[in-house]
C-alpha cells in the first residue's frame, strides 16, 4: 500500500478497558507511521482516563470531516455530545448506548470505504440494546448482519493456533439445534477460502471437531458426528478441501495433533476457545470473516475489575490492528497472484 491504511476504531464500553486500551496504543508515536486512525467515540470521556492514567503524551484531534485528519495524532469523529458520567468498573445504560452509536458510526464508514478497515474495542453485551430492538449478541453477528455477511465467519487466532467456530454466541443448550451438515459445510468451505486469501495458506488442512465427547463414539454419546458432522466433511472432501474430522476435541488438543493443521473448526465457543486463550491469552486477534470488509478485535473483553487502574495490557488490541493491516495486504496479495496466474506462470 503506498498509502497509509484509514483505521476505524470504535471506543467500546466507556466503563471497561477499552478507553486505556485506545490511549496506550496512541501514546506510542510511531504507530502513525503505518496507519492514521479514526476513533468513533467520546472524547470526554478519553479526558477522563486521560487524567486518571496521567498520559501526558497522549493526544488527539476532533474531526468532523475526513478532509481534516490529522496523520500524527488520533482522530475523533465524536458521537457523543452530551456529558458523559464515567463509572468506571460499572455496566450502564450510557455505556451501552455510546458503545452502539461508535459500532453503527463505524460500521457506516467502513460500508462507505471512508476506513479501509474496523477494529473494535470491547463491549458488554448485556447494556447495549440493538438498533432494531433485537437482542444483542455479540459484537461479530451484529457488524456481519449490517454489512450484509451473511455467511460470515468468527476466527480467533494467535501464533498457535486458528481457530474457526461453527456456533458462536448462544447457550449450550441451544447449539446442537444450530449445528447441520450445510451449517459445517459451509464453515468448512469459509474457512479454507478465508485460510488461502486472508492468510495466504495455499494448501491449507482444516481440523473439524465434534460436537460431543469423544466426538460421539459411534453415536453412543450422541448422533450430530454421524448425521451431520461427518456428511459434511466428506462432501467438503470431493470438492477438494484437506479437511479431517469428526475429531474428539480433548484428544485433539491433547495428543499434539494441532501442529499437522493450519486451521481447527470447533462446533461451540468454548471448545475452541478455552485452548486458543491458554495458548496465549490477550495476545490473540478475533477476526470476522467471509465479508468483503476487514474487522478485528482482542480476544478479551471489557476487564470491568482493572478499569481504570493502569493495568490493562494492550498488546491483543495493537496486535488486532496490525493483523487488519496484514489482512488487508494479503488480500491485495492474493488477488495479484490469482488474477492471471497463466501469464504469471509465462513470465
Amino acid at each position: 500500500m503506498n498509502q497509509k491504511p484509514v483505521v476505524g476504531i470504535t471506543i467500546g464500553d466507556i466503563n471497561g478497558i477499552g478507553p486505556e486500551l485506545v490511549i496506550k496504543t496512541f501514546s506510542d508515536d510511531r504507530i502513525y507511521k503505518h496507519i492514521t486512525p479514526v476513533l468513533y467515540g467520546a472524547s470526554k470521556a478519553l479526558s477522563h482516563y486521560k487524567k486518571i492514567l496521567n498520559a501526558d503524551n497522549f493526544k488527539y484531534t476532533l474531526i468532523k470531516s475526513f478532509e481534516h485528519m490529522s496523520p500524527k495524532s488520533l482522530n475523533i469523529v465524536s458521537v457523543w455530545e452530551d456529558h458523559v458520567d464515567v463509572k468506571i468498573g460499572e455496566s450502564t445504560d450510557l455505556a451501552g448506548e455510546i458503545a452502539i452509536k461508535s459500532l453503527d458510526a463505524a460500521v457506516s464508514d467502513l460500508k462507505e470505504k471512508k476506513i479501509d478497515l474496523l477494529v473494535t474495542a470491547p463491549v458488554n453485551k448485556s447494556n447495549i440494546k440493538d438498533s432494531d430492538g433485537s437482542i444483542f449478541t455479540g459484537q461479530t453477528e451484529y457488524i456481519a448482519k449490517k454489512l450484509g455477511g451473511d455467511h460470515s465467519l468468527m476466527i480467533l487466532y494467535n501464533e498457535h493456533l486458528k481457530v474457526a467456530l461453527t456456533t458462536t454466541h448462544l447457550p449450550i443448550k441451544h447449539v446442537a439445534q444450530n449445528i447441520s451438515e450445510d451449517v459445517v459445510y459451509n464453515k468448512i468451505r469459509l474457512f479454507e477460502k478465508s485460510l488461502k486469501k486472508d492468510f495466504l495458506i495455499d494448501k491449507p488442512k482444516i481440523a473439524v471437531l465434534g460436537l460431543n465427547p469423544h466426538a460421539g463414539d459411534s453415536g453412543l454419546i450422541g448422533d450430530e458426528e454421524e448425521k451431520m458432522i461427518a456428511p459434511a466433511v466428506r462432501k467438503a472432501k470431493k470438492d477438494g478441501v484437506m479437511v479431517l474430522g469428526p475429531l474428539s476435541a480433548d484428544g485433539f488438543f491433547g495428543s499434539g495433533k494441532l501442529a499437522k493443521f493450519d486451521g481447527v473448526l470447533a462446533m461451540y465457543h468454548d471448545q475452541g476457545l478455552i485452548p486458543l486463550k491458554m495458548m496465549g491469552f490477550g495476545y490473540g486477534v478475533n477476526y470476522t470473516a467471509g465479508m468483503q470488509f476487514v474487522r478485528t478485535s482482542p480476544d478479551h473483553g471489557t476487564a470491568y475489575d482493572i478499569a481504570g487502574k493502569n493495568m490493562a495490557d494492550p498488546s491483543s488490541f495493537r496486535m488486532a490492528i496490525f493483523e487488519g493491516i496484514d489482512i488487508l495486504q494479503r488480500r491485495k496479495q492474493f488477488q495479484n497472484m490469482t488474477s492471471n496466474p497463466v501469464v504469471k506462470e509465462a513470465g
